[in-house]
């Protein structure tokens, strides 16, 4: 007689396979430098990787599930998110790779999840589970994520800017390291991101031109005005050196980082209401918010 637990976990097995099976072709392997990640070939000539795992300089390569290599070019690059856009010339052998179809749907916590990432252009895939889910976050650097996910799973720093699949073999994000845990960026945040960064090249970023450090005051805390960027927007508004920002649009700040993940791009060329103690006294400020440079 078979055992039925033997029949399960071969269905199973079978299951795991097959997700994994249609999406091996477009898993790609990206050298930069002397790191190497994966990603996946999200446009025709695109391929979304993890920006974190890119050099700051020198040539990068693609290669292929088939094998070949091809070079690539940064397209764009967004660090507050992790997401990265490389572009490729994609010759025959290229041109059949079905694009990755990311789906917006956000996974049950304890549900079943696997990464397909590269080693070395060959696809590999390990199986986890869904250990957190979330709303709506920010990153330490101040990107705006659609949802918190994390995956219970195995995996090497080579895996960042693979895939995250769900049961049913779907997309659902891009699979990174995050501080001791796997993060996803979810379907939302990629096509957002990279859409933009395939138009524009960049992400706008909002930019006060100040330099700031946290204090503690008596009734809370402020963020200290250490330099000026005389060109700056600050500068334009009146802001000096040695002030203290306690206020933005109405409200009090609860420190430096949350007042900086609110120049996301959407806050380029808004006006904020700035709230200054200068010399004992409270100023209020309207300042309009610039383009960082070089973004």
């Amino acid at each position: 007689m078979t055992d039925p637990s033997a029949i399960n976990l071969s269905l199973l097995s079978s299951a795991v396979a097959g997700a994994v099976r249609p999406v091996t072709p477009a898993i790609v392997s990206v050298h930069s430098h002397r790191s190497r990640a994966s990603g996946f070939v999200w446009k025709p000539n695109l391929v979304v990787t993890a920006d974190e795992t890119l050099a700051d300089e020198g040539e990068i390569s693609i290669k292929l599930s088939d094998g070949t290599v091809r070079p690539g070019k940064i397209a764009g690059r967004d660090h507050t998110t992790d997401v990265a856009l490389l572009r490729f010339d994609a010759q025959d052998n290229a041109k059949d790779i079905a694009p990755i179809k990311l789906s917006p749907d956000v996974p049950k916590l304890g549900a079943l999840s696997v990464v397909v990432a590269a080693e070395h252009g060959v696809p590999v895939a390990a199986l986890g589970t869904v250990s957190l889910v979330g709303g709506h976050w920010r990153s330490l650097r101040g990107g705006e994520i659609d949802a918190r996910i994390e995956l219970d799973v195995r995996f090497r720093y080579s895996h960042q800017g693979g895939l995250a699949l769900d049961a049913s073999g779907t997309a659902i994000g891009m699979a990174v390291l995050g501080p001791r845990r796997v993060i996803v960026i979810p379907a939302a945040t990629i096509e957002r991101v990279a859409g933009r960064l395939e138009t524009h090249g960049r992400i706008a970023r909002g930019y006060l031109g100040v330099g700031l450090q946290p204090v503690t005051l008596d009734d809370g805390v402020g963020a200290m005005v250490m330099n000026v960027d005389k060109s700056g927007p600050s500068a334009a508004a009146g802001i000096q050196q040695g002030d203290v920002i306690v206020g933005w649009n109405g409200d009090k700040i609860s420190g430096v980082r949350p007042l900086l993940q609110a120049l996301g791009p959407d806050s380029v060329g808004s006006v904020a209401e700035v709230a200054i103690r200068r010399a004992g006294e409270l100023v209020r400020f309207n300042l309009t918010i610039a383009e960082r440079p070089g973004m």
